[in-house]
């Protein structure tokens, strides 16, 4: 860990306060970067525009300062860069990109810490947003990795009015390519960071692990990236992946690096990415439809259809452990095994409700698809989604290399442990216990491969087991 990040004397370091008071309107004052992720040294440029006349940059590291969620590490002078030109659009793949934007000012690394970085742009009219920034370690060895999802982030972003979701007039007008080069429309500029990983940061921090950052670009670009890796963390949704990304995470877990997967729905969608004039991996492309992907038809291993589906199917539970299976979905979590090891101090017993922590989408433990033996169902709980009555279940399961890995089952499971859910999921009886949970976990995790302390019990509820076909078991 010689040269990797000093977890206690970074936190050590006077916080700051971070927050945004006023957003403004659309386009007010926004940004991108053209790197998602930098080790400390590093140029990285900032692409700012405003209608302000003028606007300052402040960069903040998260982590846990005393109670404080944020350390200033630099701010520019006043910075005139104005309204930029209008985005791009490409027809057809209806790519909306920035990169014609002229960069607004250079900043120095060298002496940043690894972390996860937030830009905070003020404009001189009182408007504000953010940046994201994920400052890489020199090695994972011996470390707790956590990943930032960039590539889920990105497939939300509907900036310049196109998704991987929807365009103008729908699902069929969504973009099929998206790019890194422009401004994130949600989260306050800092898309999915703030309330789906940044309260796991601050807790990983606070307990004084040994942790460093990365994207899951970076997995993509480097096979090597977890080697020696305690534990990687895959936060509250982390839905896109390359066969390079899960090939790599496949790979560390079989060696032994502990995984958890704090949000449902993982490993869900297959893409490809490809460089902009800014870099390379910063075109992520998603067609989602397998008849429309150019591939289609003669380089299947290519083409962007979701994992589950053909051509070339390869269900996500091979590797979380449980499947996605609906959404929108809002449910209590019940206690299934309060026997688990990771259960311990929380006081919970059979049959105890978490209040409204299942949702908005969820996983279950499905014996008809590939799952890994054994697999230990912890949390059981009934919902309704779409209309259907299921099962959403949080898992552990442990591999012959003994890695332990960990499905929450749930996409609330992160903002949880920050108490800023949706009204269902909130307050002390969710808070405590999660947080107590996701102690132990990380605890664990960080100490090396969990199946040795912590060998998982073959327990799945009845009703989350396949049923045989006639004659299938004959």
């Amino acid at each position: 860990m010689a040269g990797g990040l000093d977890v206690r004397a970074e936190n050590a370091r006077p916080g700051a306060e971070c927050g945004l008071t006023q957003l403004g309107p659309q386009h007010a004052v926004e940004g991108w970067l053209d790197r998602v992720s930098i080790r400390p040294g590093d140029p990285v440029r900032l692409f700012a525009s405003t209608s302000a006349p003028s606007l300052t940059a402040s960069v903040f590291r998260t982590g846990w300062y005393g109670g404080r969620t944020c350390r200033l590490v630099t701010t520019t002078g006043s910075l005139r860069p104005g309204l930029q030109a209008a985005p791009a659009h490409a027809p057809g793949i209806n790519t909306i990109s920035a990169a014609a934007w002229q960069p607004t000012a250079t900043f120095d690394t060298s002496s940043w810490p690894p972390g996860d970085y937030l830009f905070r742009l003020d404009a001189s009219d009182g408007n504000h947003r953010y940046v994201p920034l994920t400052v890489r370690g020199p090695g994972a060895a011996g470390r707790v990795v956590i990943l930032n999802a960039v590539t889920t982030w990105q497939a939300y972003n509907a900036w310049g009015g196109y998704s991987l979701y929807h365009g103008l007039r729908g699902f069929a007008d969504r973009a099929r390519v998206v790019s890194f080069d422009r401004p994130y429309d949600y989260g306050d500029g800092a898309a999915d960071f703030t309330g789906n990983e940044e309260p796991l940061v601050a807790l990983a921090e606070r307990l004084d692990l040994p942790v460093d950052y990365a994207t899951d670009v970076d997995l993509h670009a480097d096979p090597n990236l977890l080697d020696g890796a305690r534990a990687v963390i895959s936060l509250g949704h982390d839905e896109y992946y390359s066969p390079a990304m899960r090939a790599a995470l496949t790979a560390a877990r079989d060696r032994g690096t502990n995984i958890a997967f704090l949000g449902a729905n993982a490993v869900y969608r297959r893409i490809r990415l490809d460089p902009s004039p800014h870099g390379s991996d910063r075109l992520e492309t998603a067609y989602k439809v397998a008849q429309e992907d150019p591939y289609h038809g003669h380089d299947d291993a290519q083409i962007t259809a979701n994992w589950p589906s053909p051509p070339r199917a390869d269900p996500e539970s091979s590797l979380t452990g449980a499947m996605y299976q609906c959404n929108p979905v809002h449910g209590d979590m019940v206690v299934y095994r309060p026997q688990s090891w990771l259960l311990a101090g929380t006081g919970l017993t059979a049959g105890a409700h978490l209040p409204g922590l299942i949702g908005s989408e969820y996983d279950r433990v499905d014996t008809a698809y590939p799952t890994p033996r054994p697999i230990e169902v912890l949390m059981h709980s009934p919902i309704t989604c779409r209309g259907a009555r299921d099962h959403s279940d949080v898992s552990y399961y442990v591999t012959p290399s003994k890695a332990g890995v960990f499905d929450s089952g749930t996409s609330a499971w992160v903002c949880a442990l920050a108490d800023v859910c949706g009204p269902g999921a909130r307050g002390p009886a969710v808070q405590i216990p999660i947080t107590r949970i996701t102690t132990t976990m990380l605890t664990a995790f960080a100490a090396g491969p969990a199946g040795d302390a912590h060998p998982a019990v073959d327990a799945i509820p009845p009703d989350d087991r396949a049923i045989a076909a006639p004659g299938e078991n004959d």
